[in-house]
Parts: C-alpha cells; structure tokens; sequence
C-alpha cells in the first residue's frame, strides 16, 4: 500500500505545534508520511486557534486557504476552534470532512479512515479524558516544547480555554521524564516546559503542586543544559519552587508569569486567584533569591470596567517592578465567558490606545534593561547561520516570544547551529543583544 500524504498547518501558540506534533507521530507510525505542499496532500490538517476573536479570523481565513486548493485532498479540522464550533463548521464549509476535538487527538487516524470511506466526522467529547500523550517523533531539534498537561482550573472570567480544553490533568513524572530522556539522547539540549497553567502541575493526580518535583527530576538528565517553563501562574508560585528555580543548575532562571492586571478590584473581576500586594512579595522574593532572575509576563488592557486610575495603576507598576519581557493584549469580548456578559465594555479605540500606551512605556522599560547587559557575558544557543552572523538566544530568551542574540561571524571558530558557546555583549537594539564570540569549544 502506497504512503498517504498528510499535510499540517498549525496556528495559535507552542501547545498547539506540541499537539501537532503529536499527531503527525501517531500518522507517521501509520504509514503516512507528511509533506510541505497542501496540493501534493491526501490528507489536510488545519490545527486551529479559537481563544480570542483574531485567532479565529485567522483560523477561519487557513480554513478557506485550504478549502481553494482542495482537489482530491480529505480537510480535517483540529484544535481549539473545532471543539468550540464543530457543526457550525461543518455546517458552514461543506468543504470540510472532519472535526476532530482537543480531547481526540490520539484517535486520529481513525478518524482520517472514517473520512477516507466517505463519513463526515465530527469528535468533539471526552475534553476530560486522561492527558497522557507524549508521542516520540522521529525528528528531533535542539529546541523541544513538551507539554506536562491538558486543561485548566482557573475559570477566568474573560477566557474560553476550561471550555475548549477541559479541566487541569497532568502527565505523571515518569512519562514525561521518560520522553524527555529520549529527546536528549537524540540530540535536544533546551526543553520547554508548557501546560495552560504549569504551576498547577501535579495537584490533580498527586495531590500536591509538584512542579518542583517535575524539575528536579529532570535535571538530573546529564546531556539537558537548559530547562525552560511557560505559563506560571503566579497563586500557586511555591517557596518549594522558587527554591528548585535557585538551587537546579539546568533550570534557566527565566520565569514566565501571567499577570494580567495588578488593579486588585480588576484582579477580582477576572477572577484571578491573586492580588496585588502577592504578586510583588513573588517579583521580590525571585529577585532575592535569584538575582540574575528574567521575569516575562502578560497584561489585559481594556477589561470591562477598566478606569483611567487602575489603567494608570498599571503602567505605575511597571515602572517600579520594570519587567524584562511584557506582551499586551487588548481584551477580547468572548461569548460563554462571564465577562462577555459583564457591564462596562470598553470602544475599541481606548483599548487600541492603551494597549500601545503599555507597550511604548515597556519598550523603554526593556531598552534600560537589555542596555545594562552590555559588557556581561552571556551564554548563547546557536539557531542559525546567516552569511556573516550567528543568530542564537540566551537564557533570557524564549523562542519566538523574546529577543535573539545577534553574533558576529568568527571564521577562526567553527560553529554550527545547536552548538552553546559564551558571547560577550557589545550592542543592544530595541529587543536583541548584538555580540561577539567570546569563548567556545566542542
């Protein structure tokens, strides 16, 4: 039997390339072999963002991308917004064969036969069904996400995700220690750790937050060199944590931590498990213990009842704690979620304008920051080779969301992407470090 060809287009954030990933390893493993061109596919797999309404537009517009090229090809659609509007899809775009939810990936293949017969698809139950998957694919890179759960507990008041991904259920440490194993040995060296909410980690199937845990197990790992986690929420940021961040040598001291607001009476109308007063002891105490810490975080702008004071209160924060990295966000009104039903929505142009108010503000805040870097040595990931200059990332940088450390070309050093070596920081730009080879060997 001839391999069929299935072709995948992911959109949204790392949880979804993780779970495409997943999914092209069930494929591959059934004789199917993926491909890079829509047109030469039996099979298409759109894996698509539903979280706020410019995800779905852009998940809608791939869909319809697809569907104009659509000859002989199968079209399934996976992800968020399939398990958010799979019969209106269906229903909409007679072109599509097949819905496959959040909770179903492990089944399909399947579903992709099911399709190949003839049926019109349609899985989208189970969201709360055990997270265990962790599939080991064949192509591995020096940069791996893995994700240690499924779901969330947190019931946002403006977020969709409990309904889209279910409840919080974590993978146990030995399965997630085990394919982590497997990708160091076949050549990963940064792991990134991702989950909706990684500091829930552990409370569902061991009754306790056991992220430190997780950690400590993995740095044990003796070919990993770096450890990165996303997505720590900081209500349940443990003192057991902070410790593991200053005492694991493979835990990079970079914390991403979703904040949101800092307005305590916003805080609450997110229903947010925290306050201010608890997230600046956390800033202080991970400085403390971690002086040369990173701390990334997110905001909301413009959510239901935002005055002009607690907007203020915000950008007064940020100027006090001055953040590394911070990513904004204008709120996005979402049907199912109480704050769509909430009184007090703001015009889109005070959102619009205080959203780029936040950022101008932090672009300054990050430029002072990345300015006293000049000078200190930094040890750098080598991502790629351009003709005269080496592009990596330092510790202080996540992919894609970050900076990257731009490296002038050495030819009497022979450097290759995947390789670390020490650079010494000459230059800053609005978001990148500028360097020079500093110290390298194999």
């Amino acid at each position: 039997m001839d391999n069929k060809k299935v072709y995948f287009t992911t959109l949204g954030c790392s949880k979804n390339d993780v779970d495409t990933d997943s999914m092209r390893t069930i494929l591959e493993g059934k004789n199917y072999s993926s491909v890079y061109d829509p047109e030469s596919a039996d099979i298409i797999v759109i894996n698509t963002c539903g979280f706020i309404e410019s995800a779905k537009e852009e998940s809608i517009e791939e869909i319809f991308n697809m569907v104009s090229i659509k000859g002989k090809q199968k079209i399934l659609v996976s992800g968020c917004l399939s398990q958010r509007y799979g019969e209106e899809l269906l229903e909409e775009i007679p072109e599509i064969d097949g819905i496959l939810g959040t909770g179903q990936i492990k089944n399909i293949e399947e579903y992709i036969h099911r399709m190949e017969l003839g049926e019109r698809v349609s899985e989208t139950g189970n969201l709360n069904a055990q997270y265990t998957e962790g599939f080991y694919k064949s192509n591995v890179s020096v940069s791996e996400y893995v994700k240690i759960g499924e779901g969330c507990n947190n019931f946002c008041s403006y977020c969709i995700i409990p309904k889209l991904r279910g409840k919080n259920r974590s993978r146990s440490i030995e399965e997630i220690y085990d394919e982590v194993n497997y990708l160091v040995k076949n050549g990963t060296r940064e792991i990134i750790l991702i989950a909706q909410n990684t500091t829930d980690y552990g409370i569902d199937n061991y009754g306790e937050y056991a992220l430190a845990k997780l950690l400590n197990k993995l740095g044990k790992i003796e070919e990993l060199k770096w450890i990165r986690v996303l997505y720590l929420y900081p209500d349940n940021f443990t003192e057991e944590l902070v410790d593991e961040f200053s005492n694991n040598k493979k835990l990079i001291p970079y914390v991403d931590i979703p904040l949101q607001h800092i307005n305590d009476e916003v805080l609450k109308n997110m229903n947010r498990r925290t306050n201010k007063d608890d997230i600046v002891t956390l800033i202080q105490n991970l400085r403390k213990k971690i002086p040369e810490i990173v701390i990334r975080s997110t905001f909301i702008v413009g959510f239901p009842g935002e005055t002009t004071e607690q907007f203020e209160e915000l950008l007064d924060f940020l100027k006090e704690v001055k953040l590394d990295r911070v990513g904004a966000f204008k709120y996005s009104k979402e049907e199912g979620t109480k704050a769509y039903e909430m009184k007090g929505h703001l015009p889109e142009d005070i959102k619009v304008e205080r959203v780029n108010k936040l950022m101008e503000l932090q672009e300054e805040i990050s430029y002072e920051n990345l300015e006293k870097r000049i000078g200190s040595v930094l040890e750098v990931l080598i991502e790629e080779d351009l003709e005269d200059t080496l592009v990596g990332r330092s510790y202080m940088d996540a992919p894609e969301i970050d900076g990257v450390v731009y490296i002038n070309r050495d030819d009497h050093f022979k450097i290759e992407v995947g390789d670390f070596i020490k650079v010494k920081i000459i230059d800053v730009m609005e978001h990148d470090l500028i360097g020079e080879i500093y110290e390298f060997s194999k």
